[in-house]
């Protein structure tokens, strides 16, 4: 299998991912791509065209077809963000694997992240939410909400849960946003390099000393009887800390700013506990933080009438998938009473995000405690001044400078 057509598509084609100009809501260019086929031409950053699919029900049938690849060593696999395209064949577990490799890798850490596990961390959450909380009370308006609230609620519950000293949190967060968010390959390396390095440490660490984390289960379970290496650790545990707190830093202050410009919306959140939930998944659906998924094609495959031929690039678009029409009612109209649930803000098939227990956990609990305890929450600064990330980053704000 290769990659046949690799020529600029120019004026034909446009340039993805692209910008949003709106914290909440897709670039102005997608919502030319929602028409009567559910794919669509793009092109990549060099030149390389791939097909982005629109459409709900074609992509969640595309995330579960096993002709498409999610195998990131693959030499031709499609690069989307410049810093990556000298990764030199390395595949991240989990997420830039196929099966039966990826099915051996997350057999081992479903038990950690089910349901059960999660309800039975609640109760620290709330306490760590209410501490989070009582300090940025204490200091008083303005505050950035990233990095006073949005950011620590997921760093010190991935922490918990992975058995991460928290105390170095600074280290780890710099590096994973200098990892995600670096301008070339060089860059993003050393942050790699750091981080690598850094977990090496920790699983050799435990090793001699054991904990009661995750990473001390995988060790104990896996590593002692030979079932995984120590490479394979310490890249499972790059991948959990780096996706466990960087996308739900971003869905969090999302949600508090997509409530905070729908304000009418805010007492369904208040008036009933048991209607939380619901609003988190709308909130998930609407915002759509995770924009796209890269996939390859590894056979020809019929989509809407389209072949999507062996070798193509294959970008899945959770943003235009969750504002389908043929979906949802009002798709751009964010409803906290809708009922969202078969939204694709995790993924879907069997990269389905394995920690969406823990993320729904975390945002049901910090913006129902962020809303009670400061009704009164709002920007303090005109939305087109909150600076915001690039469309190739995981979508959300940089800095939330918020009053009350």
């Amino acid at each position: 299998m290769t990659e046949t057509d690799f020529r600029p598509t120019g004026s034909e084609a446009p340039a993805f991912p692209q910008d949003r100009t709106c914290p909440y809501q897709p670039p102005k260019a997608y919502t030319e791509w929602r028409g009567e086929s559910p794919l669509t031409r793009v092109t990549l950053f060099d030149g390389r065209p791939a097909w982005l699919i629109t459409g709900h029900a074609e992509g969640r049938a595309l995330l579960a077809d096993p002709r498409l690849s999610s195998d990131w060593g693959h030499p031709v696999f499609p690069v989307v963000v410049q810093r990556t395209e000298d990764r030199g064949g390395l595949a991240f577990p989990l997420i830039g694997v196929d099966d039966p490799l990826h099915a051996r890798q997350r057999r081992m850490l479903i038990p950690s992240f089910g349901v059960k596990r999660m309800n039975a961390i609640r109760p620290s959450l709330q306490s760590l939410v209410d501490r989070l909380l009582d300090d940025m009370l204490a200091k008083g308006p303005v505050v950035d909400l990233v990095s006073a609230f949005a950011l620590p609620v997921p760093s010190m519950a991935i922490c918990e849960l992975l058995g991460v000293p928290y105390g170095d949190h600074d280290f780890f967060e710099e590096c994973s946003r200098d990892f995600v968010g670096a301008a070339t390959s060089g860059e993003a390396d050393a942050a790699f390099a750091k981080l690598y390095q850094y977990l090496h440490g920790l699983v050799a660490k435990k090793q001699a000393e054991p904990g009661d984390g995750l990473l001390d289960e995988l060790i104990a379970r896996q590593l002692e009887e030979g079932e995984l290496d120590h490479n394979e650790v310490v890249m499972i545990a790059l991948v959990l800390l780096v996706a466990g707190h960087e996308t739900t830093v971003n869905a969090i202050a999302l949600g508090a700013l997509t409530l905070m410009q729908h304000p009418e919306q805010i007492p369904v959140l208040l008036d009933d506990p048991a209607a939380v939930p619901g609003v988190v998944e709308e909130l998930l659906r609407f915002t759509s933080v995770s924009d796209y998924m890269v996939r390859m094609a590894k056979e020809d495959i019929e989509v809407g009438g389209t072949t999507v031929k062996a070798g193509d690039a294959v970008l899945v678009s959770i943003t235009l998938m969750n504002r389908d029409g043929q979906a949802y009612d009002d798709p751009d109209v964010f409803d906290a009473r809708r009922n969202a649930r078969h939204h694709v803000g995790f993924g879907h098939g069997i990269h389905q995000c394995l920690g969406q227990n823990l993320a729904r956990a975390e945002l049901e609990i910090a913006l129902g405690t962020l809303f009670t305890r400061i009704p009164g929450l709002r920007l303090a600064v005109p939305l087109d001044e909150v600076p915001l990330k690039a469309g190739h980053d995981a979508q959300g704000p940089i800095e939330l400078p918020v009053t009350w």
